[in-house]
């Protein structure tokens, strides 16, 4: 089944319409790539980056997978993070986690899903870790929720101890990892409060000297 046509009109009007607000906006951007941001979100169609922070193309860098995970033996978002620092130099990383996430869902049931299940383990051990907690509230959806923000906050953890944060650190590098959480159902992002800048602010156990 051929893809439709209609999508690649979609994308002339598209560039029509930015070439006629901003005329040398695709010749500037073909000579530079400067984003001051790094964004790890989930791979759900209804979270797209730029659009939920109203930035144009180039203005933020994006790596984008189910339940928005950083997992140490993931070489795609690792080469991901390191390009992002080391070359782009961006200034902040954002994981952003949303509201009634189709993978932490499935996480939380105990029903097979098939090659998936492996990765959602990685969400499953953070339920582990926090089901006092989790169990106390009462419904379902509430448990979910809460699971979806300790989720971005572990992974914020998960960023801020590989080598690649820590050497940029070491280096004099400025550089901010943030997490925040995202509801579709109002299109609001909401900061966890949760905003690491330095070694000083991990855990002594993985700090890398």
């Amino acid at each position: 089944m051929r893809i439709s046509k209609k999508l690649f009109e979609k994308n002339k009007r598209w560039a029509e319409k930015v070439k006629k607000s901003t005329p040398d906006f695709f010749l500037n951007l073909s000579k530079q790539q400067k984003p001051e941001y790094l964004w790890i979100g989930c791979s759900d169609s209804r979270v797209p980056a730029n659009e939920i922070v109203d930035m144009l193309p180039g203005e933020i860098f994006v790596h984008r997978n189910i339940a928005n995970l950083v997992v140490h033996t993931d070489l795609n978002c690792l080469s991901v993070i390191q390009y992002a620092v080391e070359i782009l130099k961006v200034k902040h990383i954002i994981i952003c986690g949303h509201y009634g996430c189709g993978g932490i869902q499935a996480a939380f049931d105990n029903k097979e899903h098939g090659l998936i299940d492996n990765w959602l383990r990685n969400i499953k051990d953070i339920y582990r870790y926090h089901q006092v907690q989790i169990d106390s509230l009462q419904g379902k959806k509430e448990k979910i929720n809460l699971l979806c923000e300790l989720n971005v906050v572990e992974q914020v953890a998960n960023i801020c101890h590989t080598t690649i944060i820590q050497g940029a650190w070491k280096a004099g590098q400025k550089l901010a990892v943030h997490g925040w959480i995202y509801s579709i159902q109002d299109g609001i992002l909401k900061d966890l409060d949760v905003c690491v800048t330095n070694l000083d602010e991990i855990s002594q156990i993985h700090r890398i000297k």
